[in-house]
């Protein structure tokens, strides 16, 4: 057992602790970014002009109309920035663009004394527009061929010669939604400048240096003029990664121009037609499995819905990529990646990365075709995991993949699976108009950013000389408890109850170059860097407890509150002050980088991953024939998030990233116009009127959650893993268990395709998709009915899956397209 991963007895971590901030949540004394505008005097208010075209050049901007309305102080536009005018990674994202490339992309910002004055500033600006031809679908894209960014192709084996040797071949397409982050605290940022003209930024960011790099860049400032603080955040998932540096440039600019603090807080219209939402995806695929089931080899095409820009579109395709396989040995494959340019918002991280994409279009073809294969779908997932000795298409090896194993059985029997599939099967045959489907999925999810530069971070850790301590890192609390388990790894490595430590707010200034809080590696990297900083400092007091005990220092020991040695003991208190007097150091700088990391992101092979994380969610749900309406009746996980830092903390957001998940999958529905008229490219669900958000009314009837037992991950902090995104993706098991349900309105072996997201109206189709399927059973209407093409279908010079008429064509799979260099590296 590693030194890092090492846990002593009578840890703080482990402890099933509260939030740190959760009675501030609850009561509303948790202070926000945009909280402090009423603590900040003189404050102007920023409004936007926002474009009514999904496309368009701007040909003129008046503003002086907007300078007649009472209150308006200054307008600021493109003329107006010192420095570089963007605020993309890329740049290829205009603070203040000359073309709009999505309705509502702001064209300039008022400022004013007021809200209402900045809006009707806003109102009063005149910008003359010529329209140009505008994209919107995916599908419009590819048919336009209109990509952006890098191709990349994640290649094992010979696809080719793995289809042709297999019993059946299978094709088929898919489409996956987007999704709207629809966080609590929409975007916000204040900025003020000091009399020395450095500029201080509070931003809901989960990147505060990058953020600090983007506001720099644009007033041509070093760096170190520049200090961003992310105070806490009323969520992020993914979202606040990226798409705060433009709006926290935009506030600093306004508060250099004039001298007075800038407030910039969309609120939800602005937020949901300004800033990026989850990928939608288009696949297109040809899978093999041979006679007993195993698949063979998968050829497929993913196309991402990158938006009007490209932000992080490139390391979320190579994460789809990476995570295609999910917990399945595949011998051969050939996935081919593309990032489609379209005029909507850009689109950007959210939890998950690309992943649950990727690990959707195995999901779903396991589901669509293990009717077809005449294999109950449970028993086709578990035929075909990982074993010990295999590695990933990109080359890397599956560590612990007993544990999937061993997760998979306790859900089993936690969830008494066997019998409840026999009650299942009882219902359904009692009950013509509802019908119930119990699925069992797995998640296999890597961890670490795949751009192994970004696997580091540092921390600041200070002991005062009454013993208090202060700790920094550099990552950025939105809720997910990373704040709580950073107290409790400081309280454990310092030997120290928990009560003694406390935790300032991330600052730029404070731990600088910090990676961004995201990849659900914010525990590993601030951990480390955090247990890091304490081990120098112990180091130091038991060379001075050492001294006063009359031992060697390695016999000094740190454990609540007291530090022993020897038979004698002295308090943490009076070693500190001992070691305050014989002037040593009493604060340090942790730093921790993750080992054992390599990728080749122009290859696509290397192992980008730490570790990987394994979960397995069982849910029942059930179906009204009528109407498509369905509930959920059970939920049960097992998720391994090896020795947990804070078990309570944990358990909520595996049931927070199921339920988003589910929410993903099951309701939210994002809309764009797509006609040829006036409002073509705008989101029509851009409010929660518009867009169904997952609420108690969705919540399962039974939810319950169990940590895999004896997962220990050497390696890692105190032995524990991610839990961030991971949880996820065990929303997969309520859409198969939907689509089993629609499928029982059919005769036996009905095989359904099911929409994402699956809304009732989804699931009515596809029950009659599977009622069709009662008077023509043949396997070529139920292949048919699931949305897929037998392409071929040989066993023991049989043909027992063809359809009874004519084969028709493959859907076209993209050729294999050169490799290019990523740029943008994968997460």
């Amino acid at each position: 057992m590693s030194s890092l991963s090492q846990r002593p007895a009578n840890a703080v971590v482990g402890q099933a602790i509260p939030h740190e901030s959760a009675a501030l949540h609850v009561t509303g004394s948790a202070l926000y970014t945009d909280d402090l505008v009423g603590r900040t005097a003189g404050v102007l208010h920023a409004w936007p002009v926002q474009s009514p075209h999904a496309r368009a050049t701007v040909t003129a901007l008046r503003v002086e109309a907007a300078y007649g309305i009472d209150g308006v102080v200054r307008v600021l536009s493109a003329a107006d920035v010192p420095g570089l005018n963007d605020a993309g990674v890329k740049g290829d994202e205009p603070l203040f663009p000359a073309e709009a490339r999505h309705v509502g992309h702001a064209i300039c910002w008022v400022l004013g004394e007021t809200l209402e004055a900045a809006r009707l500033g806003a109102a009063a600006v005149e910008v003359d527009y010529a329209p140009l031809p505008a994209i919107i679908t995916l599908r419009e894209a590819i048919a336009a061929e209109a990509f952006q960014g890098c191709q990349p192709t994640l290649l094992r084996g010979d696809v080719e010669s793995g289809l042709a040797h297999a019993a059946v071949v299978f094709a088929g397409e898919l489409d996956i939604a987007g999704q709207e982050h629809f966080y609590l605290e929409t975007h916000v940022s204040i900025a003020l400048v000091d009399e020395a003209g450095q500029v201080f930024v509070q931003s809901s960011t989960q990147h505060p240096s990058e953020t600090q790099a983007m506001v720099a860049q644009v007033l041509a400032l070093p760096s170190n003029a520049v200090t961003v603080q992310s105070l806490r955040m009323g969520g992020g998932f993914g979202g606040k990664e990226m798409q705060p540096h433009g709006l926290a440039a935009v506030a600093a600019l306004g508060a250099t121009l004039t001298g007075r603090p800038v407030r910039l807080r969309l609120n939800r219209t602005q937020d949901m037609t300004m800033t990026g939402k989850r990928h939608g995806f288009h696949a297109q695929w040809r899978v093999g499995f041979d006679a007993d089931g195993h698949l063979t080899a998968l050829d497929a095409t993913l196309t991402s819905d990158g938006g009007w820009s490209l932000d992080l579109s490139e390391p979320v395709l190579a994460r789809a990529l990476c995570h295609v396989d999910n917990a399945y040995w595949i011998p051969d494959v050939r996935v081919n990646g593309r990032i489609a340019r379209t005029n909507k918002t850009s689109q950007t991280a959210f939890r998950g990365f690309g992943g649950p994409q990727g690990m959707l279009v195995i999901e779903d073809i396991l589901g669509r075709c293990a009717p077809l294969l005449g294999i109950d779908p449970a028993e086709l997932r578990r035929r075909n995991f990982y074993v010990d000795g295999q590695a990933t298409p990109y080359g890397q090896p599956v560590r612990h993949p007993e544990r999937l194993v061993h997760a998979w059985d306790d859900l089993t029997a936690r969830a008494d699976l066997v019998q409840r599939r026999e009650e299942v099967a009882a219902f359904n045959a009692e009950h013509p108009h509802a019908k119930r489907g119990l699925a069992i999925t797995p998640v296999k999810f890597g961890i670490s950013f795949n751009f192994t530069t970004f696997n580091q971070a540092g921390a600041l850790v200070h002991v005062y000389t009454d013993g208090s301590v202060l700790i920094n890192h550099g990552g950025t609390e939105m809720g997910q408890g990373l704040h709580t388990k950073m107290l409790q790894v400081a309280a454990t490595s310092l030997g120290l109850p928990l009560e003694r430590v406390r935790l300032a707010p991330t600052r730029t200034d404070k731990v600088p170059n910090a990676s961004a809080t995201a990849a659900s590696s914010g525990a590993d990297l601030n951990g480390g860097a955090v247990k890091h900083a304490c081990e120098q400092i112990t180091a130091r007091l038991a060379e001075v407890a050492a001294a006063e005990l009359s031992v060697d220092p390695s016999e000094v020991t740190f454990a609540g509150g007291v530090v022993s040695g020897g038979g004698g003991s002295l308090t943490w208190e009076e070693v500190v002050a001992l070691a305050y007097a014989q002037r040593v150091q009493l604060w340090a700088s942790g730093f921790y980088r993750t080992e054992g990391l390599q990728w080749d992101s122009t290859a696509m092979q290397g192992s980008p991953f730490k570790y990987f994380s394994y979960g397995v969610a069982a849910c029942e749900v059930e179906v009204d024939g009528f109407t498509g309406a369905y509930r959920t009746r059970r939920v049960d996980i097992v998720h391994d998030v090896g020795d947990s830092l804070s078990p309570l903390v944990d358990i909520g957001q595996i049931e927070g990233g199921f339920v988003q998940g589910a929410g993903w999958l099951t309701l939210e529905d994002l809309r764009w116009e797509e006609g040829d008229g006036p409002n073509r490219g705008r989101l029509a669900t851009q409010s929660a009127s518009t867009y169904k958000l997952p609420s108690l009314s969705e919540m399962p009837e039974v939810f319950t959650v169990a940590l895999l037992e004896h997962a220990h991950e050497d390696g890692v902090v105190y032995g524990s893993k991610a839990v961030g995104e991971p949880p996820l993706m065990l929303a997969f098991s309520v859409r198969e268990a939907l689509r089993q349900a629609a499928a029982a309105f059919g005769p036996e072996r009905a095989a359904v395709h099911l929409a994402t997201p699956a809304t009732p109206e989804s699931v009515w189709w596809a029950i009659e998709s599977a009622r069709s399927q009662r008077d023509d059973d043949s396997p070529g209407r139920r292949a048919e009915r699931a949305g897929v093409t037998v392409v071929s279908a040989e066993v023991g010079g049989q043909d027992p899956h063809a359809p009874d008429q004519p084969e028709p064509d493959a859907p076209p799979i993209a050729p294999e397209t050169e490799r290019l260099a990523d740029s943008g590296s994968p997460r």
